[in-house]
């Protein structure tokens, strides 16, 4: 299994990311994927889990509104939409197949700071 992360970087506040991850080794389609992060300090945080169609997303009370998970299972692709993002968002954001961050790749850096 390998999932890599990219598209992280550094925001000012109110500011909006886009972030990928792209998976192989695993049979992408059936599975539920996650987004999960750990800020600077502190422990893995679950963010969204998306249904292996798409058609079921769940998210964190603090990312809710906010951030937006799809995915594209024809290229085995999943995406996190992150707008009006805020300083406390700064963390390395992974996808994972479990809540808790099973096969998490290397994670991207998202930065919230003016």
């Amino acid at each position: 299994v390998e999932l890599v992360e990219s598209g992280g970087g550094l925001v000012q506040p109110g500011g909006s990311l886009r972030l990928s991850c792209a998976a192989s080794g695993l049979t992408f389609s059936l599975l539920f994927m996650n987004w999960v992060r750990q800020a600077p300090g502190k422990g893995l945080e679950w963010v969204s889990t998306i249904s292996p169609d798409g058609t079921v997303t769940i998210y964190a009370d603090s990312v809710r509104g906010r951030f937006t998970t799809s995915r594209d299972n024809a290229k085995n692709m999943m995406s996190l939409q992150m707008n009006s993002l805020k300083s406390e968002d700064t963390a390395l954001y992974y996808c994972a197949t479990t809540r808790t961050g099973a096969n998490r790749g290397q994670g991207t850096q998202v930065t919230v700071s003016s």
